[in-house]
């Protein structure tokens, strides 16, 4: 299996199983002499871990983050930093009994018919135990965008889960860290707990919609055609497991719109610098940065591994009743929320390097 990496100048290549002994993430790229430690990276890496409450797989795992390499007295060297997280608390005989099973919606069936084998403990590869290492590469690339762009943010937060919605009209951003499934508004994460039990205890499991917004973000980031940055966004966003749309800003809703709707008007500000009368694009026209937020959604398709009896085959075609046993979580997309996060620290990391390649410290033309 090749085709383990991301990234063009900040590039991460992560590696390791579900069940293994570790797994982790080699990370090239990033610049010398950035202030990092384990503490930093750890920090990140405790909102994702599994067995926080019982909304999530109760498959306890410290996810604790060790530097093996590219760190000299709490400094970027310039040279590969390798990080690994050991796996602790793997249950592999869980899964014996799908050992010559597919599971229906479970990647089980495709790396079959490519490889010829698979892990079936856990998944492998498949798992989304893998976002961890990209969870931990964020660390590294958060340290960095503190140092290159101070006054750049990201939040990421659910906005659905089922047939469940936010409502726009309470949204509070302190909610955010105040409740299991990081959604910015008190009722819903109210109204959402007692439907994902009723899932939960029914052994189903249910999708979400995550919403991950950057501010902060300097003029001028991505290229034309074939480095947008938007392209670059919706593939990292793609990549992680269990999801199965992107959108950018208005993204799908946007061809219900006219083009007077969804233009966002150009005004000169008081500093003079440009201010939009709105956000359609979702802070990103052409593939460049406009400066505003950067606003990207990914839809989470339900957890595969349920209770619930579901038909399938084995290896050698025959029929067979399914009910994956084990501990998964009954939305996976609680968790994919710091994973989305992480995800967009990499990719702006990435072309804020790539802007200063090309562009240096400046940008092109100047307004008024």
């Amino acid at each position: 299996m090749s085709l383990n990496s991301f990234g063009h100048l900040f590039r991460v290549t992560t590696w390791g199983e579900s069940h293994g002994p570790a797994l982790g993430a080699t990370v090239d790229g990033c610049p010398a002499g950035i202030s990092v430690d384990e503490a930093m990276i750890q920090h990140w890496l405790d909102k994702r871990k599994p067995g926080q409450n019982k909304f999530t797989t109760q498959r306890r795992e410290a996810d604790e983050v060790e530097i093996l390499s590219g760190i000299f007295e709490g400094k970027t060297t310039g040279t590969p930093i390798q990080l690994m997280i050991r796996n602790t608390d793997q249950r592999s005989k869980d899964y014996g009994d799908i050992a010559d099973t597919f599971r229906p919606g479970h990647a089980d069936i495709t790396y079959w018919q490519k490889y010829g084998i698979r892990d079936y403990r856990g998944g492998g590869r498949s798992s989304a135990r893998e976002t961890a290492a990209r969870v931990a590469a964020s660390g590294i690339a958060r340290a960095a965008l503190n140092s290159l762009a101070p006054n750049l943010t990201i939040t990421g937060y659910m906005v659905q889960m089922g047939q469940r919605h936010i409502d726009r009209e309470n949204f509070d951003m302190a909610e955010i860290e105040k409740n299991p499934f990081w959604v910015p508004d008190a009722q819903a994460a109210k109204d959402w707990a007692a439907y994902l039990d009723d899932i939960r205890k029914s052994h189903d499991s249910v999708g979400a919609v995550i919403e991950v917004v950057a501010k902060g973000v300097p003029v001028g980031l991505g290229a034309p055609i074939y480095a947008k940055l938007d392209s670059d966004l919706a593939s990292a966003m793609m990549s992680i497991n269990a999801v199965k749309g992107v959108e950018i800003g208005e993204g799908m809703a946007s061809a219900s719109l006219t083009g007077s709707e969804n233009a966002d008007e150009i005004f000169m500000g008081n500093d003079r610098l440009p201010v939009y009368s709105s956000n359609h694009s979702g802070g990103i026209l052409g593939g460049i940065s406009t400066g505003q937020d950067v606003v990207v959604r990914f839809a989470v398709k339900p957890t595969s591994s349920i209770l619930t009896p579901r038909q399938s085959i084995t290896k050698a075609g025959n029929a067979i009743e399914v009910v994956t046993k084990g501990r998964h979580d009954p939305c996976v997309g609680i968790r994919a929320v710091p994973v989305g996060e992480a995800m967009m620290a990499c990719v702006l990391l990435d072309h804020i390097l790539l802007h200063r390649g090309q562009m240096g410290e400046g940008n092109g033309g100047k307004i008024g």
